[in-house]
């Protein structure tokens, strides 16, 4: 008795191909999406960082500073976001593979030495409400920014804010959320969800 071996046909190999394309199709956007959101954890811990760090300095000097040197506010490097403490002014320039922080810096640049094509300023797209406003820091009040391109598309920013009081807030697109608690990130516009 002689056994015979017997392979795929075709067609069978092209269904197979074919459910792995379609697979494939659903499963790469939604993971693009998913790998976006996880770097949006970078500017949550940061603003609050910059919140804490602000927080200290005014229970100290009994004022908000809108410089973060002042403050020691260092995020580690490879960010891909720019940090503000207040709108305006000169940002720690990180296109170097070293640092030189100047006293009078009011943020933080994009870290354009890892991330060479990303804007190193990019531009904070603001919501609407009680306190989601682009003013100034003050004595009596903070105001904190994040914004950055995460995922590398020509179209949104994805911007955050953190700020010493609570209000009404409505997000420019993507978050329905319209209570902001004071010293909680809240995101004005998610890149994510945003891009058309």
């Amino acid at each position: 008795m002689t056994k015979k071996n017997r392979g795929f046909t075709l067609i069978e190999l092209m269904i197979v191909v074919a459910i792995i394309g379609i697979l494939a199709a659903i499963a790469i956007p939604n993971f693009i999406k998913f790998q976006a959101r996880s770097k949006q954890s970078e500017a949550k811990s940061n603003l609050k960082a910059m919140f804490t760090a602000e927080k200290a300095f005014k229970s100290e000097k009994d004022r908000y500073s809108p410089y973060v040197g002042e403050i020691g506010f260092s995020p580690e490097r490879n960010n891909r976001y720019a940090y503000r403490a207040k709108s305006g002014g000169t940002i720690e320039d990180r296109k170097a593979a070293t640092i030189t922080p100047v006293t009078t810096d009011v943020g933080i640049s994009v870290d354009t030495f890892k991330y060479s094509t990303a804007k190193a300023d990019p531009a904070w797209v603001a919501g609407s409400g009680t306190y989601d406003k682009t003013t100034d820091t003050i004595n009596s009040e903070f105001y904190g920014t994040a914004a950055g391109d995460i995922d590398s598309e020509t179209t949104g920013i994805d911007s955050w804010h953190v700020t010493s009081q609570s209000g009404a807030a409505k997000a420019a697109c993507g978050n329905t959320d319209v209570t902001e608690v004071g010293g909680e990130p809240y995101n004005t516009n998610n890149d994510v969800t945003c891009d058309k």
